[in-house]
């Protein structure tokens, strides 16, 4: 399947979660999900230490969420990244996008290994939905 395939499957569900969303406007873990509620596109923030991000309650882990998710964009580091995708893939989450720099071999090979449309090392969600600062 081609890159925009991919893409076209992971947008084209809802709702979706940004682990990694982060209380800091100036991080792209916050970007990531502004740029959700910019296209009014249901979305949860995953964060373990935080209540709510831009305004929207926060959760600890995908587990947690209030009900199963489409897609999962990813903003950690490498090695949090390899759990995240454990954790998707033991929910059935079936579309992963890995933000450059979460990114490892590991993870990838993980993901595809579960059978998800993975996305990585490619364009970064903020340009393909259009996020504006």
């Amino acid at each position: 399947m081609s890159e925009a395939a991919r893409i076209e499957q992971f947008l084209n569900g809802s709702p979706h979660a940004v682990v990694g969303a982060s209380r800091d406007r100036s991080k792209y873990g916050n970007k990531v999900l502004r740029a959700y509620l910019q296209s009014n596109r249901t979305v949860y923030p995953v964060n373990p230490t935080a209540v709510e991000v831009e305004g929207v309650t926060a959760y600890p882990d995908l587990a947690a969420l209030p009900k199963a998710v489409h897609g999962v964009s990813v903003i950690t580091p490498p090695q949090v990244t390899e759990k995240v995708v454990d954790q998707a893939g033991e929910l059935g989450i079936r579309n992963i996008w890995l933000q450059p720099g979460s990114e490892s071999d590991v993870a990838v090979a993980r993901a595809v290994e579960l059978g998800m449309n993975v996305i990585a090392g490619g364009p970064c969600v903020l340009v393909v939905i259009g996020y504006r600062e």
